[in-house]
């Protein structure tokens, strides 16, 4: 089998899935099988990628409109490759670690086969078009599981998030139409790699204001401070599953296209804007840090987490080097396992125990040994311990980072940019994902059992699995991160200007 026909399998198979389960499969078996094909395929996918030769691979076209060059367009290039990974990582893990749904199950499992389909098309589609178009069909399914099957505040979370998301999306679009509009007319044109190399070539003259455009409507998708807001409580709402879908896939999409379209078409537009892009992430770990700090439910904490990890991601971006990309591509991918598992865990505890509100637990590790072993390491990833995949993207962030500008008398006179300045003050992130990590786990596994927990029930069979999924893929990563920076290394060292 060609692979080129296995990129249309990968996409089109959620699809297919979640067309079949109205016609009255069974909802969870389906979804699984299909979630677990759409992970063997992406395997075969990066093993029949040739590294050596870098570049596109796998290529194919399907025209739309040809007088516009629009065209239904896929292929894999480093990091294209490796998203698709991450978001079939997570959904098996999401659909596995789904309890049983009450109301609506098909459409509850279409909704995250949608989301992954949705995240997969954007990140292997080589139109400007399609990119977008994947990415609006991957969130309408995300509102449906918030205000359908969500918990608390709901309706107001589905809203928020609704409002958020669809302005980042308009200001997106008007970015991606400038870009559009900014090649000269004869040449104009949907294909990434056609402007790539129109950007290489000087023809493509971007307007000012296109770079800053994409900056805010990516920004607001991924929660770039101040616009995170929507992010905590959307989260702390959602069913489990969508939290790990969203928080670990499909918010990636906005670092993931500043890397495939802001970078390689603005790299002085980056550099232009980089002090404000550092303060702005500097708020993201330090404001939103001290705030998850207070935060008393363990779904907010993480949404708030969530949110605080982005600054780093950032901060690798925005260091324009070799170490600093390769850091935050790392991070990205690490970040999604991560704070996929703590959602699932998280989803775990309140089936278990109908509460998240920290106050209400207490000494549960002495019935759930497994719960609070998973939950530990996910904690310890998400904080940067060695060993798992965070830890080796946040050094490479923080070498890249703070060798951005670097001056070989910096330590002697005194004179740090303000990279190296960014980067002293993200390294107390570390710290206060420290304390709120720890402080999470003492209060929840740690401590006297409460009399009504007496005869809580610890995680049962195969659902074991998609925790031991995501934790394995997070210790591989850390244990061998250049099994990923081989991947997605070249892919990265083009961008540099």
């Amino acid at each position: 089998m060609n692979i080129d026909i296995l990129l249309h399998l990968i996409i089109l198979l959620p699809v297919l899935g979640a067309i079949a389960l109205f016609f009255g499969l069974p909802a969870r078996k389906t979804s699984l099988a299909v979630s677990i094909a759409g992970l063997v395929l992406t395997a075969f996918t990066i093993a029949g990628y040739l590294q050596t030769e870098g570049g596109f691979q796998f290529r194919s076209s399907l025209p739309i409109v040809a007088e516009w060059n629009l065209n239904f367009s896929f292929g894999v290039y480093g990091l294209s490759l490796a998203m698709p990974l991450l978001a079939t990582i997570v959904t098996v893990a999401a659909v596995w670690s789904t309890p049983k749904i009450e109301k609506n199950e098909p459409l509850f499992y279409a909704c995250l086969l949608f989301i992954s389909a949705g995240s997969i098309g954007a990140f292997l589609s080589l139109d400007l078009f399609f990119f977008y178009i994947f990415h609006e069909l991957a969130l309408i399914p995300t509102f449906l599981l918030i205000g359908i099957w969500g918990s608390g505040e709901k309706q107001a979370a589905a809203w928020q998030i609704t409002i958020y998301l669809a302005l980042g999306s308009i200001v997106l679009l008007v970015g991606l139409i400038g870009v559009y509009l900014a090649v000269p007319p004869d040449l104009r044109t949907f294909d990434i790699p056609t402007l790539h190399a129109l950007a290489e070539s000087n023809v493509f003259r971007p307007a000012r204001w296109i770079f800053p455009t994409l900056l805010v409507g990516f920004g607001i998708l991924v929660s770039l401070f101040p616009f995170h807001t929507w992010a905590p409580k959307a989260y702390a709402s959602a069913p489990a599953p969508a939290a790990m879908l969203h928080a670990g896939v499909l918010k990636k999409f906005g670092l993931y296209g500043l890397l495939r379209i802001g970078i390689p078409l603005f790299p002085l537009g980056i550099q232009s804007w980089d002090w404000i892009i550092l303060i702005l992430l500097i708020g993201n770990i330090l404001f939103v840090g001290l705030a998850t700090i207070h935060q008393k439910q363990l779904d907010t904490l993480l949404g708030y987490s969530s949110v605080m990890h982005m600054g780093y991601i950032y901060l690798g971006i925005v260091s324009m080097n070799a170490i600093g990309f390769n850091g935050a591509a790392l991070l990205i991918f690490a970040h999604g396992l991560s704070i996929a598992a703590l959602f699932a865990t998280a989803g775990f505890l309140r089936e278990k125990t109908g509460t998240l509100e920290l106050s209400d637990l207490g000494g549960l590790g002495n019935r759930t040994p497994v719960l609070m072993f998973c939950f530990g390491l996910a904690a310890f990833a998400s904080i940067g311990l060695p060993g798992f995949g965070n830890f080796a993207a946040e050094i490479l962030v923080f070498f890249g980072a703070f060798s951005s500008g670097f001056e070989a008398n910096a330590f002697v006179s005194g004179r740090f940019n303000f990279h190296q300045i960014a980067t002293f003050i993200g390294l107390w992130g570390v710290v206060i994902s420290a304390v709120y990590m720890l402080r999470a786990y003492r209060k929840i596994f740690m401590g006297d059992l409460l009399p009504r927990w007496e005869n809580l029930t610890d995680i049962a069979g195969t659902y074991k699995i998609p925790l031991l999924l995501l934790l394995g893929a997070l210790l591989f990563i850390g244990l061998v991160p250049q099994s990923f920076l081989n991947l997605v290394g070249p892919t990265l060292l083009n961008l540099l200007p």
